[in-house]
C-alpha cells in the first residue's frame, strides 16, 4: 500500500526539505534570544572576538557536517535505495535535534549542530533526487520545486517559533523548545516512509524490472490492462534503454565517468556551479546573521525576530510562486534573472549599511530593511527552488547520487566559507563584505547565459541529448520488441 496521490507523496517527502530549512535557519532565531546567549556566556557585541568565533563555529560546523553528509549520500542512496536512505537520515536528524535541545555546555551544542549538518546534508541531497525520479516530465519542475518551497517554509517556521519563544517567561524554554522542535518533521517523515514507493530508476539499476514496472503503473492514472499501449511499459523501456547505454559506457571507461567523459564533466560543472553561485548571492549570510544586521540598523528586542519571520514567510511565498512558472519560463532563464535582480538588491543594501549603520536615521534604516526583502523576492522567486531542480535532473540515473552529492557538497563548502568568516568580516571590513555577493553573481549570470543547456520539458532520459552524450536512449527503446520507431519520448500523461 502506498500514497494514492502523487502530489501528496511529493509534498510529504518534502518534509525532509522542511527539516533542512528548519534546522538550517534555527540558528538565526536562537542567536536572537538573549536567554541562549546568556546561558552559554556569549555576547551579541560585534567586537567580542571570542563570541564571534563560537557563533561562527555554530554555522561552520553545520556547513562542514552538511558537506560530509552530501558526499555520504552518493554511496548510501545507491547502496541501500532512496527510501531506506531517507529513513537512516531521519534518525540522524532526530538524534541531533535532541542533543541540541538538551545541551548543557556549548561543546555539546556544537556537536549537535555538526551531526545536524550531516543529517541535513544527506536530506537536502536525497529529496530532490527522489522527487525527480518519480515525477512526470511535464510537471517535474513544479514537483521538484516543492523541495525549495518546503526548505524556505522550514526557514519561516523556525523564525516564527523563535519569535513566539521570545515571549516565554521561562528563559531556558525559549531556546530549548526551538532547538528540540527540529525532531518533529524528520519523525513524521520516518513514520510515513514505509508507505513510500522506491524509485523505479533505482530498481532498474538493481535489475528489479518487475518491481519498477509495478511502481510506474501506480504513478500512471491512465493505466488500463485492456489497452494495448501501456504508458508505464513505454517509460520502463525508455529507462532501460538509457540504463543499457550507461552500462555500456561504464564498462569501457570505468566508474569515474563523471570526471573522464566530457559531457559528464559538463553536467558536473553545471551542477556544482549552480549550487556555488546560488550561495554566492550571500543568501545564507543574510539569513543566518539577519538579526545582527537588524541590530546594526538600530532595531532591537522582538522587532528583529518579527522582521526575520516575515522575511522568511515572504521568501516561502516567492518559492511557491516559482514552482508555477519554472516549467514555463525555463530553469536557466529564471536563474539568470534571479542573479541579476538579487545583485541589484545587494548593491542597494550595502549602500544603506555603509551610510546608515549605527545611526538613528529611520528612513535610511527602513530602506535597509526594504532591500533585504527585495533581495529575497528575487532569490526566492527565481533561484532557490530552481537550483535544486536543475542540479537534480541533469545527471544520468547511475551517476545522480554522486553528481547531486558533489553539487550539494559544493554548496555546503561555499556556505562554510561565507558564514564562518561573516561575523569577523562584518566587524572588520563591514559593508565591503557585500562586494563578494555583488561581483560573483554577475559573473555567474554571464556564464550561465552562454554555457548552460536548458532542460525545460525534457524527460530525464532526453536530457542526455542537450549534453551531447553518445548514443540515444529514445532510438534504442524504439528498437525494443513491441515499440514503434516513431515514438520519440515517453512521460507520465497524468500524475495520480
Amino acid at each position: 500500500m502506498g500514497f494514492s496521490n502523487g502530489y501528496i507523496m511529493i509534498f510529504y517527502v518534502a518534509l525532509g526539505s522542511f527539516t533542512y530549512g528548519f534546522n538550517n535557519s534555527v540558528i538565526g532565531s536562537v542567536l536572537g534570544l538573549k536567554s541562549f546567549l546568556e546561558y552559554f556566556d556569549l555576547s551579541s557585541n560585534a567586537g567580542d572576538s571570542s563570541s564571534n568565533s563560537i557563533i561562527g563555529a555554530a554555522s561552520g560546523l553545520f556547513a562542514g557536517g552538511g558537506a560530509i553528509g552530501a558526499m555520504l549520500l552518493a554511496w548510501l542512496a545507491d547502496k541501500t535505495g532512496r527510501v531506506r536512505s531517507m529513513q537512516v537520515t531521519c534518525v540522524i536528524c532526530i538524534i541531533s535535534g535532541a542533543i541540541q535541545g538538551g545541551s548543557v555546555h556549548i561543546a555539546m551544542f556544537l556537536i549537535g549542530r555538526f551531526l545536524s549538518g550531516i543529517g541535513v546534508g544527506l536530506m537536502v541531497t536525497l529529496i530532490p533526487i527522489y522527487q525527480s525520479e518519480v515525477s512526470p516530465t511535464e510537471s517535474r519542475g513544479r514537483m521538484v520545486g516543492s523541495h525549495g518551497f518546503l526548505i524556505v517554509t522550514g526557514y519561516a517556521f523556525a523564525a516564527w517559533t523563535g519569535f513566539g519563544c521570545y515571549f516565554s517567561p521561562l528563559p531556558e524554554f525559549q531556546w530549548r523548545f526551538e532547538l528540540s522542535a527540529q525532531v518533529i518533521a524528520p519523525a513524521l517523515l520516518l513514520i510515513g516512509s514505509s508507505w513510500l514507493p522506491e524509485s523505479p530508476r533505482w530498481l532498474i539499476d538493481q535489475d528489479r524490472h518487475n518491481d519498477a514496472l509495478k511502481i510506474l503503473r501506480q504513478l500512471h492514472s491512465n493505466y488500463d490492462e485492456s489497452n494495448e499501449e501501456d504508458p508505464a511499459q513505454l517509460e520502463l523501456d525508455m529507462i532501460c534503454a538509457q540504463f543499457t547505454l550507461d552500462q555500456q559506457f561504464l564498462e569501457s571507461v570505468g566508474k569515474w565517468a563523471l570526471f573522464t567523459k566530457p559531457s559528464y564533466r559538463k553536467r558536473l560543472f553545471c551542477g556544482c556551479f549552480t549550487q556555488f553561485i546560488g550561495q554566492s548571492t550571500g543568501v545564507l549570510v543574510i539569513n543566518n546573521y539577519q538579526v545582527m544586521l537588524y541590530n546594526s540598523l538600530g532595531l532591537y528586542d522582538s522587532m528583529p525576530l518579527l522582521l526575520y519571520a516575515v522575511y522568511l514567510t515572504w521568501a516561502s511565498l516567492m518559492n511557491y510562486m516559482s514552482t508555477y512558472i519554472i516549467d514555463r519560463v525555463g530553469r536557466v532563464r529564471l536563474m539568470i534573472f534571479g542573479l541579476i535582480g538579487g545583485t541589484v538588491a545587494v548593491i542597494c543594501e550595502a549602500t544603506m549599511v555603509a551610510e546608515f549603520s549605527g545611526t538613528h536615521n529611520k528612513i535610511g534604516n527602513g530602506f535597509g530593511v526594504f532591500f533585504l526583502f527585495l533581495f529575497v523576492t528575487f532569490y526566492g522567486g527565481c533561484l532557490d527552488a530552481t537550483t535544486y531542480v536543475y542540479s537534480a535532473e541533469i545527471f544520468p540515473t547511475h551517476a545522480r547520487g554522486l553528481g547531486m552529492g558533489l553539487s550539494i557538497f559544493t554548496q555546503f563548502c561555499t556556505t562554510l566559507v561565507y558564514t564562518q568568516v561573516a561575523p569577523i568580516a562584518f566587524n572588520i571590513i563591514q559593508w565591503r563584505y557585500y562586494l563578494i555577493f555583488i561581483i560573483l553573481p554577475i559573473i555567474g549570470a554571464v556564464l550561465m547565459l552562454f554555457t548552460f543547456p536548458e532542460t525545460k520539458g525534457l524527460s530525464l532520459e532526453d536530457i542526455s541529448r542537450v549534453f551531447e552524450d553518445e548514443g540515444d536512449a529514445v532510438e534504442l527503446s524504439a528498437q525494443r520488441p513491441g515499440n514503434e520507431s516513431e515514438k520519440t519520448s515517453v512521460s507520465h500523461t497524468e500524475f495520480v
